[in-house]
């Protein structure tokens, strides 16, 4: 699993790295002393795995979260116990509290294996067992009492919300217990797009793009919902919907 260690204390960034050599399924790509150069290292090298640390100069790892086009997983190192709830709004597999023991990290690592044995296949388990769906595919969707079969063509987008996703189709909306990185494995991508950490986009519902007040785009869909999408983002979605 690829992953990057972002953390301000060189020392303890460096005792991190260390530490992870004893975890051979853990392929540390790059470390990062504060949230601009990880974002950099982020976008340029996809990292499945974050090891964040919280208090940082130039802005908190909660501040570079909020900055991803996806969501990968997180393990928070912090010497602040006060956002371990907070931390949990996001795709956290633990919060390590500094100093960090080798136990404690080892605990953590079992932890992401139990989520999804992503460390021995490098894999979310939905893309291992599923294939990408088509658009003329159905899928069952249940909201208290009612029940729904959904064309994936008829789907607008989907929003998370935490461990669930609230899918919006036909002017109705329903909830589903999958993260939204899991929806996105079995998507057809040349039909949905994921415009931001919190929404995938259906591009045949996309009414406009333009450019927002400073920095970004807003796209608008076709019900009239305006979502935020960054500069980077828009620039790969006007490419996918010109010629």
């Amino acid at each position: 699993m690829k992953a990057i260690v972002i953390e301000d204390s060189r020392l303890a960034r460096q005792g991190l790295i260390r530490m992870l050599k004893g975890f051979p399924e853990i392929d540390v790509m790059a470390e990062a002393e504060n949230p601009a150069r990880a974002l950099v290292l982020i976008e340029q090298l996809q990292p499945e795995l974050l090891f964040l640390d919280i208090h940082m100069p130039g802005g908190s790892g909660f501040d570079l979260l909020n900055q991803l086009a996806y969501s990968p997983k997180v393990i928070f190192t912090t010497a602040f116990s006060e956002y371990a709830i907070k931390s949990f709004e996001h795709h956290t597999i633990d919060y390590l509290l500094k100093p960090i023991s080798f136990k404690r990290l080892e605990t953590a690592l079992e932890k992401l294996q139990d989520n999804g044995d992503e460390l021995k296949q490098g894999l979310a388990p939905e893309s291992q067992a599923k294939p990408a769906m088509k658009m003329s595919d159905k899928i069952f969707l249940k909201d208290n009492e009612q029940c729904y079969l959904v064309s994936l063509a008829d789907i607008d987008y989907f929003e998370s919300c935490k461990n669930y996703a609230r899918i919006f189709f036909e002017q109705k909306k329903a909830f589903i217990k999958k993260s939204l990185s899991a929806i996105e494995a079995r998507l057809p991508g040349q039909y949905f797009f994921r415009v931001n950490r919190q929404y995938i986009v259906n591009l045949n519902g996309v009414k406009a793009i333009e450019e927002a007040i400073g920095e970004g785009y807003l796209i608008t869909m076709n019900d009239g919902k305006v979502l935020d999408i960054s500069r980077r983002n828009a620039s790969l979605l006007k490419e996918r919907l010109s010629f």
